[in-house]
């Protein structure tokens, strides 16, 4: 079996490198007194610092504070119709994020001051990287590493003012006054989003990173599109890209010689990505999760209790373990990797000891029946335990559902995507403090169980050739070695059809799932990317850029939230006395969305911090009566 569980981004301690920053800005800060003159004094201190700057997306992927996992995306699939917040009556962060509330001040922060944290460690190896004497022949490596600074910069800033909206734009370790006062995302972030991938597009390798971690020219080109397609969308309502254009003038720096950008331009580079970049999607939907792992498929064949029959039609060669499929698979351009390095104590900013752990499978394993029952193999085979957060809405599974009856097909996505609690796990039983339980649970990123383990908290992931667990000290919390994909060559095929009107790209996917070919319409366009990304957090920021900004309690994106009301949820764990969900204050999901525009508050505490200079998103401030933005327990 292919060693993917050790093979990962390495990983810098922040404690022993980083000292404190600007107080205007409580992020991680700039490297200090190793700066002055001595370092980084060589190409594999310039590595080192490198390490450093990804380092952050492992503290999103596997960071745990407040009660609710660090990654963005998942804060995005909460924030959207994809999934209901869910959990024990306990878990408040997650609800009130899915209703658009607080149930603090500062409760959002964590992602603001990591985000802000990238972005400083970006700063110092820009400016610092030509403190190297580089030999003409190291002059390939010194752009490469130059260029992946310049791209996590712009992925950290991305990230950033999508959560946030018009933040303050830092652009170096040291931050000016000027620098300190909040910006519009539309007239000056973005500008400088796309010049940095321009940068990094330019810089960069044309060679494919091939499932190292690190982006390379055509992870610079996809994201590319993808941050312009959002700020034509939300900010310039483009409407249909198919039909329309925006055009930004770019930012003068290394890499990026200025100029503007349109849409043109965004399809050529995605066109080299299909041409030149060697990408191909798997023959097998299934083979991108860890669900469909070769002993899991064994089991399926053994002839044993268990079987899971829903991967048993499948190709062996063709498991998630397998060459080519799996964690560095042909499609998978890029993402955050793990190892099995992960603890279970909560802690550091920085350094958060889950960090190495891919720890949505935690927060999206199941919750099983009473009395510490959750995991146990006769009732959730093949699946294991976790919190039960976030689990998918009844809104996906109906209109998914819906679209398979209206066109006579079964599209293999939706339960390679979602698992039906009922329907799959016979046995299995809520807790009984569950609350806005759907009745399914999330298939892709879900930790996955085996016969063979000897425990019934073990992961498949511990019957993997090279596994050890010397350095783990809580399994259930740890063993989560699955690649969190931040884009995948689907989104390629799907963006050019967006842009150009092509629909030979998007039946690309459509073949792939085995459902029926169609011709482009912009509603085709969207329930496929629905489909094809159902959990992957996409779907929140795609309902935003259709619908455009202050577009109000009528737009795409307001009533697709809305339609989640009045669906029958379990609560308190009586599946036979389901009740109508409803938002947490008299607002309601469309209202709240169109008060915010999808952004969430900024933290107070840096708010104090910045002296006046940065200012609340609107939604969210005194404009807007209090009682429509904090969280209420209605369970």
């Amino acid at each position: 079996m292919k060693k993917y569980i050790l093979s990962a981004v390495a990983v810098l301690s922040a404690t022993t490198l980083f000292t404190s920053c600007n107080d205007s800005l409580d992020t991680d800060p700039r490297v200090t007194q190793l700066t002055a003159a001595t370092f980084p004094g060589k190409p594999g201190d310039v590595e080192a610092l490198n390490a450093a700057t990804y380092s952050i997306m492992n503290v999103l992927g596997g960071g745990d504070q407040s009660g609710i996992c660090n990654n963005p995306f998942y804060w995005w699939c909460m924030m959207s119709d994809e999934c209901y917040g869910s959990g024990g009556l306990q878990d408040n962060v997650n609800k009130s994020l899915h209703h658009f509330t607080t149930a603090s001040a500062n409760q959002y922060e964590q992602e603001f001051i990591l985000l802000y944290g990238g972005i400083a460690r970006a700063n110092n190896q820009i400016e610092t990287i030509d403190n190297v004497k580089w030999t003409d022949a190291q002059k390939a490596q010194r752009n490469q590493l130059l260029g992946e600074a310049y791209f996590m910069r712009g992925l950290y800033t991305m990230w950033l003012t999508q959560l946030y909206g018009d933040v303050p734009l830092i652009t170096a370790t040291l931050i000016t006054d000027a620098m300190q006062e909040q910006v519009s995302a539309e007239e000056v972030i973005y500008p400088q989003i796309l010049s940095d991938f321009t940068s990094a597009k330019n810089l960069m390798k044309a060679e494919r990173a091939n499932g190292s971690g690190h982006a390379d020219k055509y992870t610079a080109e996809a994201f590319i599109a993808r941050a312009w397609m959002f700020w034509a969308g939300f900010y310039k309502k483009a409407g249909e890209l198919a039909n329309g254009d925006a055009s930004m003038t770019l930012v003068e720096q290394e890499g990026c010689p200025g100029g503007t950008l349109a849409k043109a331009q965004v399809v050529e580079g995605l066109r080299d990505i299909v041409n030149n970049g060697g990408y191909k999607l798997c023959e097998d939907y299934r083979s991108l999760w860890q669900y469909s792992n070769s002993l899991l498929w064994d089991e399926a064949h053994d002839g044993e209790k268990h079987a899971y029959a829903f991967i048993a039609d499948m190709k062996r060669e063709n498991c998630f373990d397998q060459p080519g499929m799996g964690n560095g698979n042909t499609e998978e351009i890029f993402q955050i990797q793990f190892l099995n390095a992960s603890k279970w104590a909560i802690g550091g900013t920085y350094n958060n000891p889950r960090m190495y752990s891919n720890y949505l499978s935690c927060f999206w394993g199941l919750r099983n029946g009473a009395s510490n029952d959750n995991g146990k193999r006769d009732k959730t085979y093949p699946f294991n335990q976790g919190w039960g957060q976030g689990t998918p809405s009844c809104n996906i599974w109906d209109d998914w559902t819906d679209a398979e009856r209206a066109g006579g097909y079964t599209d293999i996505r939706k339960l390679g995507s979602l698992i039906d609690l009922d329907n799959e796990l016979e046995s299995y039983t809520y807790e009984k403090d569950d609350n806005e339980e759907s009745g399914y649970a999330c298939k892709k990123y879900a930790d996955v169980n085996l016969d063979a383990c000897a425990a019934d908290n073990d992961s498949w992931w511990s019957k993997c050739e090279g596994y050890s667990s010397s350095s783990l000290d809580n399994k259930q919390q740890g063993d989560h070695f699955e690649d969190f994909y931040l884009m995948r060559y689907a989104d390629v095929l799907l963006m050019l059809t967006e842009l150009t009107g092509d629909a030979s790209f998007m039946n690309q996917v459509q073949a792939r799932a085995g459902v029926p070919l169609t011709g482009y319409s912009w509603k085709a366009l969207q329930d496929e990317r629905r489909w094809e990304f159902a959990m992957e957090g996409l779907r929140f920021n795609d309902l935003r850029r259709w619908s455009g900004i202050d577009s109000g309690t009528n737009s795409l994106a307001a009533q697709a939230l809305q339609a989640q009301k009045g669906k029958q949820i379990v609560c308190l764990g009586q599946k036979s006395a389901k009740r109508s969900l409803e938002h947490m204050t008299s607002a309601g999901w469309a209202k709240r969305y169109a008060d915010t525009n999808g952004f969430l508050p900024k933290p107070e505490a840096q708010i104090t911090l910045m002296s006046g200079k940065m200012k609340q998103n609107k939604g969210w401030d005194n404009d807007t009566p209090a009682e429509e933005w904090t969280y209420k327990v209605i369970y």
